[in-house]
Order: structure tokens, then sequence, then C-alpha cells
């Protein structure tokens, strides 16, 4: 029998009262996806919303059928979002990457524009994911009163107070906040990947760890490239001298 979701109130008033703040160059794009909107507008939110799930979108991770379904009214702009949270793309680069307590985070940045409230909620929303998965907390965020106040089915969620008064710089983007994988997973990677040679290895991020247990009576990289030259250079050689041998008892047959 699954857990009750337990419940959560809001810790900051930022998130629970209409923003007064004057706009200014932080303040964003609060797009619409409106029915009839122009082609040009409409480019916009789709290119707006691949920023706010996946922070940048190669053309490979763009899914033209759900661009199409978007630009000719088959679906809302929640439903749009709901498949970029369920694609492949996100699970592979954030799900997979992530815990489940970093997995609410990256969710309620991106969904809600908030940050969680507190370890009340993160530990709430975390058992959801634990028993039901992904797409479980993704539809309670998308279905969420609290969404469709703010978003409602035809605006992309935005970061929300994000220029605070009395504060002279905004709060920083969440895309920036929230890196898309955890430090385990990249320290794991890391360690499961190893690139130098000798005792340590240096990996991408600049920094010297240990080689792995599970290497250390495996030979260097340096001493397989020697092994593999000396294996390479005597190969050539003995094929030489096989095909000098099979010449010389060609032209001994024909002579006699």
């Amino acid at each position: 029998m699954p857990l009750p979701l337990l419940s959560v109130a809001p810790i900051s008033s930022n998130a629970r009262v209409q923003s007064f703040a004057v706009g200014n160059d932080e303040t964003p794009r609060q797009l619409s996806g409106n029915r009839g909107q122009g082609s040009a507008s409409m480019t916009a939110t789709i290119e707006q919303a691949y920023r706010q799930i996946y922070f940048h979108a190669f053309q490979v991770d763009r899914d033209s059928v759900l661009e199409s379904q978007l630009r000719s009214n088959q679906i809302t702009v929640r439903d749009f979002v709901r498949s970029l949270l369920l694609s492949r793309k996100f699970r592979d680069d954030f799900y997979r990457t992530n815990s489940n307590y970093q997995m609410v985070e990256q969710l309620v940045g991106r969904v809600l524009g908030r940050p969680v409230h507190g370890d009340r909620e993160r530990i709430a929303l975390s058992i959801l994911i634990a028993q039901r998965g992904l797409p479980a907390l993704v539809d309670k965020l998308l279905d969420s009163e609290e969404y469709l106040d703010n978003f409602g089915y035809d605006q992309v969620p935005f970061q929300r107070s994000r220029v605070l008064a009395g504060r002279a710089q905004g709060v920083l983007p969440f895309n920036q906040q929230a890196p898309r994988y955890g430090r385990y997973w990249r320290e794991t990677s890391a360690k499961r990947a190893p690139v130098g040679s000798g005792s340590g290895w240096q990996p991408s991020g600049g920094f010297s760890m240990p080689r792995p247990a599970w290497l250390a009576d495996a030979p260097s990289p340096l001493a397989r490239s020697i092994w593999q030259g000396v294996v390479a250079t005597a190969g050539f050689g003995i094929t030489g001298l096989v095909l000098y041998t099979a010449a010389v008892m060609l032209s001994t047959a024909s002579a006699g």
C-alpha cells in the first residue's frame, strides 16, 4: 500500500504574493502560447520551453513531431513541457544522473519556477519518485493548482521572484544554480573512465584522483601503448619474412 503524500507548507512569502517589482533586464520573458498566435511568437515559445527544461537543446534533441503538434494547436504548452520532461533526453541527462532529492530540486525549479520548500517537500516528493517513478512527479507538478495559477495551459514556466526588492542583483538563474550532473555522478563517472597514466589520472575537470582499485593490477596506458607498438612491429616483420620466403621458393621452383 503506497504511503500518502506528506503535506508541505510554503516557507517563502515570495511564492505566495504578487510581485511589485518594476520590470527590468532581469525580468523573465513571459511568453504565452495562446491559440492563433503568429509563427514567430510560437517559435519563441518553443525555444523558451527547450531552454527552461534542457537549458540548451541541440538539433538532435529537438522533437519535430511535438513542435508540429504545438504549432497546429493539437497540444497545449503544458503538454509540450510534459513531453520534454518525460523524453529520453531528460531521462538520460537529468533523471539518471541525479539522486531523487536532486531530481526534486531540478523539477520544482524548472516546472514551478521556485526553490523547494525545505526538507519536508524534498522528502515528500522524493518518496513519490521512489514509489511511482518520474511520470508521477511530473504529473503532480503540472496538474497542481500552483502551476495552473501561475502559468496556466499556454505559458512556458519561468523563474518567479528572481528580482527581489532591496537587493542590488537578482537571484542567480536556476539553470546555473543546479548543474545537470550531481556531484556523486560526476565522481563515479570519473572513477569508471580513467584517462591518465601511472598511479594517478587526470579527469576532464582538472583535478587529480587516485587510480581506481579495480585497475590496480592493470598495466598503465603508457605500457599498453608500448606493448601494442611492439606487437604491431613484430607482426609486420613476421609477415614480411613469410612473404620473402614464399617469393624465394617460387623463384627457385620456376628456375628448376
